[in-house]
């Protein structure tokens, strides 16, 4: 069957609107609770979520579909999404549910399943729980109905196993740091570790009341830590979004630095060091070739997957890759974590930034990007990709590229848009594809 609710992270959608609400909450709880029904033993799935206002709506309706197939919950209240892949790989829970949106705006809402091991579900395992949602499922015995309850260790936990992440003989004293937490998940455990690690610590995005997650903040806008990494002089800025997944940097000069240029840092420094496994690093068709060249000439290679990290992560495990990511700043470091940790790669970089004992400005800046623009064209339905004069468009634009640059056209896994990216030597050629392909896209949507 289709996939009428998985997209590429899970499902997502607005609050209160199909697939995002309460009553089919609970049977993707009774669905995923009964695929991983895996013997005689009392069987536990540990939820998390981040702090925008559903968050409780669903994972009340979780808990009911959970409990009414016999699963016992473990509620961890507002926990990174990283958190919840940790503490059901360390709690030995059969699975583990992430409730966010990651960066979108509060009045979205997604869930977010991991399996035993702390890494994301499979498409296979995705494909089995909507099969079991179009079925009835049965029900625990009454005597057998599972129980929830919450554990107030959680933060404690994931916190020193982000702090154990960080080199043993170095400390983050004397450098000044702003987090941007984006109102979301990991208000409360970055700023304690980063502070616990010696950090001269200014916190942004500290304050969520439910409908400020990701609000002029964060990762998508970095804009406020920009301001006040400027205004208070800091060595650097770290914005994180509402899940805490993904990281971008800000440098001492107040400009953002993207995820491609932290995964060419990071891998470098880890080859330095003899602990770059696979050869190079897997990132999406989405980063860019700047990136690919810089590695290619450290002696090693990009590997690309298509875009969302669990591809990326699929890839890292089959081929046997320790660090990959995504441009947006999914940073997966499989030494340290299952998925992509915003914390754990932002002291990666910290720690490089102690150890050269350079500027972020400096150190930060790996390799001069090739011009790359990304456009998205939102279409209210239908197959604008498969319309002839977009075929047509893509193929002009490709013939043009070729040999200087690349093109990347998609249909996002969460939202109803056309991204058209296209990168390559001239920038004006760059943008006049784009433009070109939006243009037909926008005609045939």
């Amino acid at each position: 069957m289709g996939r009428r609710y998985f997209g590429t992270d899970g499902i997502r959608g607005r609050t209160n609107e199909s697939p995002m609400t309460a009553e089919i909450a609970m049977k993707v709880g009774q669905a995923a609770g009964a695929h991983f029904v895996r013997g005689e033993h009392r069987h536990r799935v540990v939820i998390g979520k981040d702090t925008r206002l559903s968050g409780y709506m669903m994972e009340s309706a979780l808990v009911a579909g959970f409990t009414s197939v016999g699963m016992d919950c473990v509620l961890l209240g507002p926990m990174p999404t990283p958190a919840v892949a940790m503490l059901t790989r360390s709690m030995r829970a059969d699975l583990g549910v992430m409730i966010s949106a990651s960066h979108n705006m509060f009045a979205d809402n997604g869930i977010k399943l991991f399996g035993p091991d702390g890494y994301k579900l499979s498409d296979d395992d995705e494909t089995a729980i909507e099969a079991r949602l179009e079925k009835p499922v049965k029900l625990a015995a009454s005597a057998d109905i599972g129980r929830a309850h919450r554990v107030e260790s959680a933060r404690g936990r994931y916190v020193h196993a982000v702090k154990s992440s960080f080199p043993e003989h170095l400390r983050l004293d004397g450098l000044r740091v702003v987090i941007d937490c984006a109102h979301g998940a990991a208000y409360e455990v970055a700023p304690l570790a980063l502070w616990e690690l010696g950090a001269e610590l200014i916190s942004i995005g500290v304050n969520p009341n439910g409908v400020n997650i990701n609000d002029q903040c964060g990762s998508t806008d970095t804009r406020a830590l920009q301001d006040k990494v400027r205004e208070t002089r800091a060595d650097i800025g770290i914005a994180l979004d509402g899940d805490a997944d993904r990281l971008i940097i800000v440098d001492n000069e107040g400009r953002v630095v993207d995820g491609d240029q932290l995964m060419a840092l990071v891998a470098a420094g880890a080859h330095r060091r003899g602990e770059l496994r696979g050869g190079g690093i897997v990132a999406t068709v989405m980063s860019n070739l700047g990136l690919e060249r810089f590695l290619a000439g450290q002696g090693l290679s990009l590997h690309r997957t298509k875009v969302g990290d669990r591809y990326v992560v699929e890839a890292m495990r089959a081929e046997g890759f320790n660090i990959g990511g995504e441009q947006s700043g999914h940073i997966v470091m499989t030494d340290h974590a299952t998925t992509g940790d915003g914390l754990v790669a932002a002291l990666q970089v910290l720690a490089q930034l102690v150890e050269h004992g350079r500027p972020a400005s400096e150190l930060l800046h790996q390799f001069d990007p090739l011009p790359q623009l990304l456009k998205n064209v939102r279409f209210a339905g239908g197959e604008p990709l498969k319309d002839e004069k977009v075929i047509a468009a893509i193929a002009d634009a490709e013939e043009k590229l070729t040999g200087t640059g690349r093109l990347v056209i998609r249909k996002s896994g969460t939202e109803p848009l056309i991204r058209v990216m296209a990168e390559g030597e001239d920038s004006r050629l760059v943008e006049a594809m784009v433009d070109q392909i939006c243009d037909a896209v926008r005609k045939a949507a």
